[in-house]
């Protein structure tokens, strides 16, 4: 009986160490990152989460639901500061701004409302950053790897996550500066991986009754192009290329811009081409910024040009007043 007994403990104990053994090897990180992204696309959760940029610390939930035909929906709420709400459904999204009675259609093109989805494989962006595992943590009582993403030039912003080791998902990430200063800060206090979200909960709570409705989703067919100037950027970080050319009305004009994205698999950079009317003609150029996301706007013979994106201030300023128009 003892050496049963001891038999079934020595058992125990090797399977034990090996559970853990496997738990802690250290993965690949850009395989660890790929599987973050598939996770953040894949699978249905309900979390809450601190966002902080600049001084400002707000708290949001995300819900997030991929049903079985591949279609993605998702519903961020602000749980702090004014009441809104951003519904996303497959490609589009709605924007709903309570305090104005206003809500935005928008085509949605850069996937996650939380940027954790990477539509490529990591491998294509190796050349412009470089990925380490730095140890682990626990974050929102879950035990998480930490990855260290960073920028091989000065061009770009790099990053800190904490990826769950059992569900992938991202629980908590820094976006920082080349000198490694933190510029906008997410974490989860809260997250629940579910089998099924009823639709219910992706449902806006606000009235649509009560909104006035602006549709910047638009067919730019009925715009004639022969006449119209052809923009470009002549100038974009290496790694970076264009992901999506539109042209989308303001909500205060019929006058559509265009607006082109470019991205180089993590960081996403927007340019805007607005003709200015004669009343119109004084704007406020110049560089602004929202935590790490900057913009520069200039004026171009009667144009305004905006490049805005989660890079730094420099890197906006040369995409800007390198974009020009051919007839």
């Amino acid at each position: 009986m003892k050496r049963l007994f001891l038999f079934f403990l020595i058992s125990y104990v090797i399977t034990t160490i090996t559970f853990v053994h496997a738990e802690n090897v250290t993965p690949n990180p850009e395989i660890l990152i790929d599987e973050m992204s598939a996770a953040t696309n894949q699978l249905n959760y309900d979390g809450i989460f601190i966002y902080r940029h600049n001084k400002q610390i707000d708290t949001m939930r995300i819900i997030h639901k991929k049903n079985h035909n591949g279609d993605v929906y998702e519903r961020l709420i602000s749980l702090t500061g004014n009441a809104r709400e951003i519904i996303r459904e497959k490609d589009q999204v709605k924007y709903f701004f309570p305090e104005n009675k206003i809500a935005i259609v928008e085509k949605n093109r850069l996937g996650q409302l939380i940027s954790s989805y990477i539509p490529d494989p990591i491998q294509s962006i190796s050349e412009f950053y470089n990925f380490d595992i730095v140890g682990d943590g626990r974050v929102a009582g879950l035990d998480a790897w930490i990855v260290n993403i960073k920028p091989t030039d000065r061009h770009r912003y790099g990053y800190q996550l904490w990826i769950d080791k059992k569900s992938k998902l991202l629980l908590k990430s820094k976006l920082k500066n080349f000198q490694g200063v933190t510029l906008e800060f997410i974490m989860f206090t809260q997250i629940h991986v579910l089998e099924n979200i009823d639709d219910l909960l992706l449902k806006s709570s606000f009235s649509s009754h009560n909104f006035t409705w602006i549709n910047n989703i638009i067919n730019t067919a009925n715009y004639e192009n022969n006449s119209e100037r052809k923009w470009s950027a002549l100038w974009v970080p290496g790694g970076f290329s264009m992901s999506d050319h539109s042209k989308d009305p303001m909500p205060t004009s019929k006058i559509p811009v265009e607006h082109f994205i470019y991205t180089d698999g993590l960081a996403s950079i927007s340019i805007f081409v607005e003709k200015l009317s004669e009343r119109h003609k004084k704007i406020n150029s110049g560089a602004t910024n929202f935590g790490g996301v900057n913009t520069y706007s200039t004026l171009s013979d009667g144009y305004q040009i905006t490049a805005v994106g989660e890079v730094p201030k420099a890197t906006v300023k040369l995409i800007a007043d390198s974009v020009q128009s051919s007839h």
